[in-house]
């Protein structure tokens, strides 16, 4: 197979509706509006177009096939009906909408995995709807990954905005079990998968990344903890001997003012919290979730669906627009940077 051409036009992005009584159908139309403005590449909605329409007054141009969006983008927002919605309530989550927002997501994966579409840009699901209707995963990275044939393990979250990329080592998970979820491997899966994604999605040769401590002062040579001294420290010594660019663990206090983040391309940060809350601080409606390690590109805003504010016209789009961008310019990264060696 040739290898693919830097200047051939990229496939139109997917974005799936995620729950249709969420706020993804309103914040995918008032990004398709800024579509000029904010300089978007062409995207086609996977979902409901009658949830679209119940709360964005904007035009919906149905389509058959992804090939078919480049040439309605300019004048309507491109749907790939899913006929599952039923009868929309904004903020009112039922399971015709769990059902819709799992066959989008199944079906963008598809597309993305064939090359129909270049990239997948998931918008948030209800996981208690979800669950309600025989969803067993944790969350839609987990079920991406698995339909991409990809571990739980080597699938990394990696949560970005302008200037600071984060990634959790453990996720989501009681801070008590923190300590003894924290391995050697662990860690040196996430920052081998982190290396790659960073070469193949944004063209980082060499990525430079830094490693949060657990304890305060990073363990202040053991007195306030072991793990530093017992785990994280190995696990940055071993990845320093194979010639990754690493270094820590650092007191997490310290990592994220602006002449510290100058230094490093990301951060690997021990628990949920200790990443998503400089995340959310310094770009609380620019923060995208991009997920490392697949085949296909995958990005999602990073946040939920805020049934609590669907239907009213206020939510912003701008994590939503962050995460079509950030897809945009990683299936273009792929493309240019085929060749660039990211083993």
């Amino acid at each position: 197979m040739a290898s693919p051409n830097p200047s051939d036009p990229l496939a139109p992005l997917a974005v799936t509706l995620g729950d249709p009584a969420g706020i993804g159908p309103e914040i995918i139309g008032k990004a398709w509006a800024v579509r000029e403005a904010q300089g978007l590449t062409p995207f086609f909605v996977i979902g409901s177009s009658r949830a679209i329409s119940a709360v964005w007054n904007g035009p919906v141009i149905s389509i058959g096939a992804p090939d078919e969006a480049a040439a309605a983008f300019a004048t309507g927002l491109p749907c790939l009906e899913i006929e599952l919605a039923g009868e929309v309530t904004p903020g009112q989550p039922d399971a015709d909408g769990a059902h819709c927002a799992l066959h989008a997501l199944e079906m963008g994966i598809g597309l993305a995995k064939s090359g129909a579409a270049a990239a997948l840009v998931t918008a948030p699901v209800g996981k208690s709807q979800l669950y309600a209707v025989g969803f067993t995963h944790p969350g839609q990275t987990e079920f991406i990954a698995e339909r991409c044939g990809i571990s739980r393990e080597n699938a990394v979250m990696m949560l970005a905005g302008p200037s600071l990329r984060v990634i959790p080592v453990t996720i989501h998970m009681p801070l008590r079990d923190v300590p003894d979820a924290l391995s050697i491997e662990l860690i040196r899966t996430r920052a081998l998968v982190t290396v790659k994604g960073l070469c193949r999605n944004f063209g980082i040769a060499k990525p430079r990344l830094v490693v949060a401590g657990l304890n305060p002062h990073a363990g202040e040579s053991g007195n306030l903890g072991r793990e530093e001294i017992e785990i994280i420290a190995p696990a940055i010594e071993s990845l320093r001997a194979e010639g990754m660019d690493i270094s820590g663990p650092y007191a997490p206090d310290g990592m994220f003012h602006e002449p510290m983040r100058d230094t490093y391309d990301a951060a690997l940060c021990m628990y949920h919290d200790q990443a998503l809350i400089p995340l959310k601080t310094l770009h609380f409606d620019e923060g995208v979730n991009m997920t490392l390690g697949l085949p296909i590109v995958r990005t999602s805003p990073d946040h939920g669906t805020a049934f609590g504010i669907a239907g009213r016209n206020i939510a912003s789009p701008g994590a939503m627009i962050a995460a079509i961008r950030m897809a945009e310019k990683a299936a273009r990264s792929r493309v240019r940077n085929a060749e660039l060696a990211c083993d």
